[in-house]
């Protein structure tokens, strides 16, 4: 499981405009079957959702898997014709499943979805090799946390966010670590490419 993030000098995910079209350029390095996304930076993208072209499931493409453990996201049939994904799969709860949104889930845990349990049962039902995580600090610190990380992907930008960045690429992370640097790459435009491997906790 990778976690591939961009993210400004001082750590922000937010704040500032990436370079969308070289992040998805270079997430296209892992070839994932799933795509692993938070709720929040799903809402964050549902009203261009909206109004986005619908070409309808990408064949042969990643399946997102949306950690939804409130049952918030609402925009499923636009995330499901985007065009980026083969389909979708809303990872719930026990206490939030079954909310008659149509939305194909996989539910995981009681109060909060249970991350560890979550993978495995995608790898399970859904052949599930490589997971790319595409999402903020929150999902990704716990994933830190959990010990389900294999690998850090910072696509580094060249500035500074400021107090409008106010989330950082780790979440909230508690364990400290030690990555071991994989690679590191200057592109144009001033960004700067940097793999690390999460070794084992």
């Amino acid at each position: 499981m990778v976690a591939h993030v961009a993210i400004s000098l001082d750590g922000a995910t937010t704040g500032f405009t990436p370079a969308v079209g070289r992040f998805y350029a270079l997430a296209g390095t892992w070839r994932e079957d799933v795509t692993l996304a938070g709720a929040d930076t799903i809402l964050a993208q549902e009203q261009a959702l909206r109004a986005a072209p619908r070409p309808g499931p990408a064949a042969g493409g990643p399946l997102l898997a949306v950690v939804d453990g409130r049952s918030r996201v609402r925009e499923w049939d636009a995330l499901r014709d985007v065009g980026h994904w083969s389909g979708v799969l809303a990872l719930r709860t026990s206490d939030s499943s079954d909310r008659g949104d149509g939305v194909a889930q996989l539910v995981a845990g009681t109060g909060r979805v249970d991350l560890a349990a979550a993978l495995a049962a995608l790898a399970r039902e859904h052949a599930a090799r490589t997971v790319r995580v595409d999402s903020g600090g929150s999902l990704i610190g716990a994933l830190l946390d959990a010990g389900l990380l294999d690998e850090v992907s910072l696509l580094v930008h060249p500035l500074l966010a400021g107090t409008r960045g106010d989330r950082v690429w780790h979440g909230h992370a508690e364990a400290a670590r030690v990555l071991e640097p994989v690679a590191a790459e200057t592109l144009e435009d001033g960004l700067v490419w940097l793999r690390y491997r999460v070794p084992p906790a």
